[in-house]
């Protein structure tokens, strides 16, 4: 064990296998205390009856750390809520909120039923927004009682959602928002001592493997060092990134930036407009290619 979050708290959410356990598994291991969530689903969302994040606090108490079981719906807006509450009243206060819960129902846009869209979009967005409400409505609190922490939310993005992905419409949404949710939030939040972050993680977990081959992907534990120092006291001027991790390479990711642009002077003529704005495309760099184009 190190010192990195010694005396910290942390929920991480959908923490039962791949990506989530090793974020669990590595908080603890520097010395946070750590609110494993999981609601127990399969791959499509649906209820499984497991409960993973049992054999994680097992762990975690095997290796000497301190952890607790929760199995809330984070996209329900009370359970999310409970769930902040556990943290604070089991460990004396929440410092670290890693939002990673989320599944895939990939489709081509054209083949995309609503029920598919709307679930997808209400675990992955909606997912983020609950805890990540009730997290700063507790910090905001604290601050303004004189007891601002040094809070860290480290969201889950996605490369889908940042160059998009063929067949994953309704995922690369989500996950888009998710990043423009993280910017925003760090605008936000940056008042009352948080900091907010998100990855977007490379891996081989039972998201991938089947999609495509994944034998040279990196492991679900190659992205946890990086959370585990966005989560420390230490990271508290680093806010409102996107941070892409595969394997050794860490690329921060630059977002939607104001490329060229020329001012009319007036009302645009519609006849006007095709020169001038492939004149525009041709000064800015080329987009990066959608994934499985």
């Amino acid at each position: 064990m190190s010192n990195l979050l010694e005396g910290r708290v942390a929920i991480v959410t959908g923490a039962g296998r791949g990506i989530g356990r090793a974020h669990a598994l590595e908080l603890a291991r520097h010395g946070a205390a750590v609110v494993v969530n999981d609601y127990g689903v399969s791959l499509a969302g649906e209820g499984t009856g497991e409960t993973p994040a049992e054999s994680v606090v097992a762990e975690i108490e095997a290796a000497g750390g301190r952890a607790v079981v929760n199995t809330a719906d984070v996209a329900d807006f009370d359970q999310a809520e409970a769930m902040v509450r556990q943290a604070i009243d089991t460990f004396g206060g929440l410092d670290i909120l890693v939002n990673n819960a989320g599944f895939v129902r990939d489709r081509m846009l054209v083949n995309t039923a609503e029920e598919e869209w709307d679930a997808v979009i209400r675990v992955h967005l909606k997912g983020h927004f609950a805890p990540l409400r009730h997290a700063g409505a507790y910090w905001r609190a604290e601050a303004k009682a004189g007891r601002e922490r040094a809070a860290r939310v480290i969201n889950t993005s996605s490369g889908a959602g940042l160059q998009g992905s063929v067949g994953q419409t309704t995922y690369s949404a989500a996950k888009a928002g998710i990043a423009a949710m993280t910017l925003v939030a760090a605008q936000e939040m940056g008042r009352y001592g948080v900091t907010v972050n998100a990855i977007a993680p490379v891996a081989r977990t039972r998201m991938t493997e089947g999609a495509f081959d994944t034998s040279a992907m990196a492991l679900p534990e190659d992205n946890s060092p990086i959370v585990a120092w966005l989560a420390s006291a230490e990271a508290g001027d680093v806010t409102g990134r996107v941070i892409e991790i595969d394997g050794s390479t860490m690329t921060v990711e630059l977002g939607w930036r104001h490329g060229p642009a020329r001012d009319a002077g007036r009302r645009w003529e519609a006849v006007e407009v095709g020169p001038a704005l492939r004149d525009l495309l041709a000064q800015g760099p080329d987009p990066e290619p959608v994934y499985g184009a």
